[in-house]
């Protein structure tokens, strides 16, 4: 993953194909960031020797983010900026740990202060934009990544990005013109790659879909929401076991991808499979993605048939808050909360109220006339 993609955004989640070609070997992450790891101990020492070196602390915390480690970085960026407030730089990186850590209006107001003091590398204006972007704020999204293009028209990130943007709001012929022109410029990014292909999935183009998952997979082999694409694209296209092999391969290299886990527990629903098989896929689907259609009623209906009541009622009474009214869920809400109390023991089991009915008032007569 190169460095402009800062974070996976979750709203867009993704999939992956399966290439004839070998794969390209990967480097272990692990190895990769032990190397600025390192660096950043090695800078203990100096850093010690000269605590008010704004410099040091600010080389350290940039090693420390290229290793994964935002709250250090931070910590030593607040030390940075008290020795010097006035420093844009030091702002910059601020914004970056602050962005890494999910804190993204206080990323926002630190990369304003490093613009205020003087910061103009394209990278700030990409930054905001794709803060901008996780935050779902388009409009402010789309400024920002239009300022980067203005200082840098061919950065691919600020493309790739657009792209998500125009996506999120259902543009998707300007999606597609942006994720076009950012793999253009950065052919061998595996994540261009994935939301080509997610796009053109999700608008029933499987063949297109394909090919770019497929260039995907041979970029990066375990990639888990590759591996998703390219299953989709085979149950599009009418060939549900292939698709359910790749299914089960993204799971096995990532299990956030829930589309996944979803389309595996409604085919093996589908096919008569024992609930036991669907029950795992479902809670983990829902626990990505609450509003799965029929998902919470498949988990629900699944627990009950396994017995496991206690389960199966908190999923009916989750049930019933999402659609009040329902009959059916409010009814099994009361057949599984009986059933659950009937399990308890004696001293544990709450006492059955019964309502007797009112008596009726006695009905006036008119005296003898």
């Amino acid at each position: 993953m190169r460095s402009w993609l800062i974070l996976l955004l979750p709203f867009l989640a993704a999939c992956q194909a399966a290439p004839s070609e070998r794969p390209d070997t990967l480097v272990n992450l692990a190895t990769v960031q032990s190397g600025p790891r390192v660096q950043a101990d090695e800078l203990d020492g100096a850093i010690r020797q000269q605590p008010d070196n704004t410099g040091l602390l600010a080389r350290r915390a940039t090693l420390r983010l290229a290793a994964g480690q935002p709250s250090a970085a931070l910590s030593d960026i607040s030390s940075a900026l008290a020795i010097d407030d006035a420093d844009g730089e030091l702002y910059f990186l601020q914004a970056r740990a602050l962005r890494a850590l999910g804190r993204l209006s206080q990323a926002l107001a630190a990369a304003r202060q490093a613009a205020a003091n003087g910061f103009n590398s394209p990278e700030l204006p990409l930054l905001e934009g794709e803060t901008h972007l996780a935050a779902r704020q388009y409009d402010a999204a789309l400024e920002s990544l239009d300022r980067t293009l203005r200082l840098d028209p061919d950065q691919p990130a600020a493309l790739f990005y657009k792209g998500l943007a125009y996506a999120a709001t259902t543009d998707t012929a300007q999606a597609l013109d942006y994720l076009h022109a950012a793999l253009a410029r950065d052919p061998r990014q595996p994540e261009i790659l994935h939301q080509l292909a997610f796009l053109l999935n999700a608008y029933r183009l499987p063949a297109e879909a394909a090919r770019y998952a497929a260039q995907g997979l041979r970029l990066d082999s375990t990639s888990g929401a590759l591996a998703y694409d390219y299953g989709r694209q085979f149950e599009l296209l009418g060939r549900p076991d292939s698709a359910l092999r790749y299914y089960r391969r993204a799971i096995h290299f990532d299990t956030t991808q829930y589309r996944a886990d979803y389309r595996l527990a409604l085919a093996a629903g589908a096919h008569g499979q024992r609930p036991a098989a669907i029950i795992p896929h479902l809670q983990r689907a829902l626990r990505r993605n609450a509003r799965l259609p029929q998902a919470r009623a498949l988990l629900a209906e699944a627990l009950e048939a396994q017995r496991r009541l206690p389960e199966a009622y908190a999923q009916f009474r989750l049930l019933v808050a999402e659609n009040p009214g329902n009959q059916h869920w409010t009814y099994k809400v009361w057949k599984t909360g009986e059933a659950v109390r009937a399990m308890l023991p004696d001293s544990l089991r709450p006492p059955t109220t019964y309502y007797r009915r009112a008596a009726a008032a006695p009905v006036a007569t008119s005296p003898q006339q």
